[in-house]
């Protein structure tokens, strides 16, 4: 089938649009109207996943870390990336869109936990999708101007459209040299009856909707304000916290963590005694989000990495925190990707990478 309605299911399961702003997500290498029968799902792109990928005879990597991440300068031989475009393989990142997305990576990590009832640990705020138009118009002239401002896109909210407010007040100006004002004259002080109309204009459709209020507005210079609107916070965000739905001792999670995972080795810092009632967990490096668990009274941390100071933060907070190593702390959710992926594109043939491991041992 055609690599199209396969980046759409990819979309569907976890939106570009909720990445952090720093990633580079969605598809990298390859062309959306290229044919795909099989496709490897691994952590990182590596040689040996190459290697394997182009022996198994894979269309599409959907490698959760992004192989193109900082702007390339030049794609030549001997790179993993020239390989591919060269070879046909499409590339898709999901990484930090994955991770926000429920039932993502860091669902995976709450569910080897065990939290029940759980929040993003850090909530983000979406990107704007709006400005907020304000605008000057003489009083006479607000119909003809706000007509025109909802013809070119403005003032759309939800299955509402027209929508303004409207407010009347006094304009003041001064026309100098070489002015020509179409209320007044040049040379003197006026006050105007003015209406000020707001509205919200829809991002792409700023440049139409500033060329329709000059190319209506009755004055020389039309004086407006375009201010971008916040997009308020919609419940996503990185990490999960949340009480587990039945409290354990730290050995019993430290035990379950390994099982769930499928790895032999955890990393400790803090307590290792007692019984955890509350936990938070964020998937690959989160020691910038110690703060929010601190914060949240969580007994217990789950991550991949944390540098050696915040180690020792939390422990003197009272936290415990368990790393994995890194890629660890990710892989699992790869399970869960391919299966979503089998069910809802049975066309595809979905693999997981037998050579994608975490690059440190521990030995």
């Amino acid at each position: 089938m055609k690599l199209q309605p396969i980046l759409e299911v990819l979309e569907s399961i976890a939106p570009v649009q909720n990445a952090e702003s720093w990633d580079n997500v969605g598809l990298l290498t390859g062309d959306p109207g290229q044919e795909v029968k099989r496709a490897m799902l691994t952590i990182d792109y590596t040689s040996a996943v190459a290697v394997e990928a182009q022996h198994l005879k894979s269309d599409l990597i959907i490698g959760y870390h992004p192989p193109i991440f900082e702007p390339l300068k030049r794609v030549v031989a001997g790179s993993l990336v020239y390989d591919a475009i060269r070879r046909g393989v499409a590339i898709y990142s999901p990484h930090t869109a994955l991770d926000v997305a429920e039932g993502g990576t860091n669902d995976m990590l709450a569910d080897a936990v065990g939290i029940g009832e759980r929040k993003p640990l850090k909530l983000i705020l979406p990107k704007s999708s709006q400005y907020k138009l304000v605008v000057f118009v003489p009083e006479k002239e607000v119909e003809k101007v706000s007509d025109a401002l909802f013809a070119a896109g403005a003032g759309r909210i939800g299955h509402y459209s027209a929508c303004s407010f409207q407010s009347k007040g006094t304009g003041t100006f001064f026309g100098e040299a070489g002015a020509h004002p179409t209320v007044g004259k040049s040379g003197a002080r006026e006050n105007v009856p003015e209406v000020r109309i707001e509205t919200v204009v829809p991002i792409e459709k700023v440049e139409e909707v500033l060329r329709a209020l000059r190319a209506v507005h009755p004055y020389e210079q039309p004086a407006f304000d375009l201010q971008v609107l916040a997009a308020p916070p919609e419940g996503m965000g990185m990490g999960r916290v949340g009480p587990l739905r039945q409290p354990s001792s730290r050995a019993e999670l430290f035990e379950r963590i390994k099982r769930e995972l499928g790895i032999a080795h955890l990393l400790i810092a803090g307590p290792q005694e007692g019984i955890v009632h509350r936990a938070a967990v964020c998937a690959g490096a989160c020691g910038n989000h110690l703060d929010e668990a601190i914060a949240q009274k969580a007994d217990l941390y789950l991550t991949g990495e944390m540098r050696h100071h915040d180690a020792i933060k939390a422990a003197n907070a009272g936290i415990t925190v368990v790393c994995t190593l890194h890629s660890n702390s990710e892989r699992a959710v790869l399970r869960r990707l391919r299966d979503r992926l089998v069910n809802e594109v049975p066309e595809v043939e979905f693999q997981l990478s037998e050579a994608d491991r975490d690059p440190f041992n521990i030995v």
